[in-house]
C-alpha cells in the first residue's frame, strides 16, 4: 500500500476528533449560559435579610404585557412589602445625603433666623454716648412663657433696649436671659405675649447640626442681618476647621473658618451646612471684614452645652432692700481689652481695689487685685450688673462666684462657693 493511501484514514480521524470538540464545547456553552441565566433570574428580587427567597417569578408573556404605570403588571409592584420599605429607607438616606440647594437651604432655614436691634450705653476713647447697633440671632427654643434666641454677647453688650425683629416683619421687645463673655455667647428672651399666632405660626425653632462632622470644602450658607439692612444670604465652603484664635477677652478658642461672607451685623447669624443644619454662630468680631474670604463661626458643638445651660437661667427679681445681700468691696470695671506689662491679657470683669474687713468677698479669702468674672456661671462685665446680682439675691444664700488672679506671668482662674452676708 502506497504511502498516500496510509494518510487518508488519519485524516478521517481528525476531522471526527475536531467534530466531537466541537460539539462538546456547545453542550458547555449552552449549559453555562443556561446557569447564569438562572441566577439571573433569582438575583432579580433581592431577599429580605432572613427570609428564603421566593421562587416565582413574573414573566411577562404576549398576553399580558407590561404596560406603563400599570401597578398589577408592573415588575415592581411584586417587590415583597418589607423589600419596598427597606428600599424607601435607603432612598432617604441617599436623598438627604444629597443636601439642598442654596436657595432651598435659606428659604427652609430663615424663618429660624431674626435681627436683632440694640439700643446701648457706648464709649468712644472716654467718650460715653448712646448709640444704636444691629446684629444677627437664632431660634433655638421655646418655653411655655419665652422664646429663646442664641446670639453673640458682643451684639447685646451694655444694652438699654433689645428689639427683635422676625421673618414676617414682626418686632418685639427682648431681655437678655443669659450671657457666656469668654465664649461671645448670650442668649435673649422674648415673651410669648408680645407675639400673636400668626408670627408663631411663621417662626421655625434651627435645626442642631454637629460640628464635628463637618469637613474641609463642604458647601456652607450663612445668613445674617448683614450692615442691619435685613437678612441677607452668602454661600461658600468650609476653608478651615480647628482654627485657633485668641479671641478679644483674651481666651484661646477653636472657630470654623469660611470664605462666606460674614459681614458687620452678620454676627449671631447661622453658619448652616447643605442640610439646613445649624454648625455654627458667626461673628463678625473676631476679624471684622479687614480680610476678605476669611470668616469665622462658633462651632456649634462648643456652644450648644453653653447656650442650653443660659437657657435655663432664671430672670432677676430685685428684693426688697432689706433682704439684698453686701459683699464688701470697692471696685472699677473692666469692659475693654487692657494688658499687663507682661504681656498678659487683663479679664474683663470687676477688679476689686478694696476688701472691707468682715464683708462677703473678706469671708471668701478673696483679695485686692482679684478680678469677679462670673456670679453663679453668668459672666459679669460690670459693677452694674454685680449690683444686680446682689439685689436679686437674699443674704445668707450660698452662690459661686468665679474670678481670676494674676500670678505675675498671667491670670489663673478660681471658683468657689460663697455666702453673701447681709448689709
Amino acid at each position: 500500500m502506497s504511502s498516500e493511501n496510509k494518510k487518508k484514514p488519519n485524516k478521517i480521524l481528525s476531522v471526527l476528533w475536531i467534530i466531537l470538540l466541537g460539539i462538546v464545547f456547545g453542550v458547555c456553552a449552552g449549559v453555562t449560559y443556561t446557569g447564569i441565566a438562572i441566577v439571573s433570574n433569582k438575583l432579580v428580587v433581592p431577599a429580605v435579610v432572613g427570609e428564603t427567597p421566593s421562587q416565582t417569578t413574573f414573566t411577562p408573556g404576549p398576553s399580558d404585557p407590561i404596560k406603563p404605570n400599570d401597578k398589577e403588571n408592573d415588575f415592581h409592584a411584586k417587590i415583597p412589602e418589607e423589600q419596598e420599605e427597606i428600599i424607601e429607607e435607603v432612598e432617604d438616606i441617599v436623598m438627604s445625603n444629597e443636601g439642598y440647594t442654596v436657595a432651598e437651604v435659606a428659604e427652609n432655614c430663615m424663618p429660624a433666623i431674626v435681627s436683632i436691634n440694640v439700643v446701648g450705653d457706648y464709649d468712644y476713647n472716654g467718650y460715653k454716648y448712646e448709640g444704636q447697633s444691629a446684629g444677627s440671632g437664632i431660634i433655638v427654643g421655646q418655653s411655655d412663657t419665652e422664646l429663646l434666641i442664641a446670639t453673640n454677647y458682643h451684639v447685646v453688650e451694655n444694652n438699654k433696649t433689645i428689639s427683635i425683629n422676625f421673618c414676617d416683619g414682626t418686632d418685639a421687645p427682648a431681655t437678655v436671659k443669659g450671657k457666656k463673655v469668654s465664649m461671645d455667647l448670650a442668649v435673649v428672651a422674648v415673651d410669648l405675649s408680645e407675639l400673636n399666632d400668626s408670627t408663631l405660626g411663621s417662626i421655625k425653632i434651627a435645626i442642631i447640626g454637629n460640628s464635628d462632622e463637618t469637613k474641609v470644602g463642604e458647601g456652607v450658607v450663612a445668613i445674617g442681618n448683614a450692615l442691619g439692612y435685613g437678612q441677607s444670604v452668602t454661600a461658600g465652603v468650609v476653608s478651615a476647621l480647628d482654627r485657633e484664635i485668641i479671641t478679644e477677652s483674651g481666651e484661646p478658642g477653636n472657630f470654623i473658618q469660611t470664605d462666606a461672607a460674614i459681614n458687620p451685623g452678620n454676627s449671631g447669624g447661622a453658619l448652616l451646612n447643605m442640610k439646613g443644619e445649624l454648625i455654627g454662630i458667626n461673628s463678625d468680631k473676631l476679624f471684622g471684614n479687614a480680610v476678605e474670604g476669611m470668616g469665622y463661626a462658633i462651632p456649634i458643638n462648643e456652644a450648644d452645652p453653653i447656650i442650653r445651660e443660659l437657657m435655663n437661667k432664671q430672670q432677676l427679681t430685685e428684693l426688697p432692700e432689706d433682704q439684698q445681700s453686701y459683699f464688701g468691696i470697692s471696685a472699677v470695671e473692666i469692659n475693654s481689652t487692657l494688658y499687663t506689662n507682661e504681656g498678659a491679657v487683663i479679664p474683663k470683669g470687676v477688679y476689686i481695689s478694696e476688701v472691707v474687713p468682715g464683708g462677703t468677698a473678706d469671708m471668701a479669702g478673696l483679695m485686692r487685685g482679684d478680678i469677679i468674672t462670673e456670679f453663679e456661671g453668668d459672666s459679669i462685665v460690670s459693677m452694674a450688673e454685680f449690683k444686680k446680682y446682689l439685689a436679686s439675691y437674699a443674704k445668707g444664700s450660698k452662690v459661686h462666684i468665679t474670678y481670676e488672679r494674676y500670678n505675675g506671668t498671667e491670670y489663673e482662674e478660681f471658683t468657689i462657693e460663697v455666702t453673701l452676708q447681709g448689709k
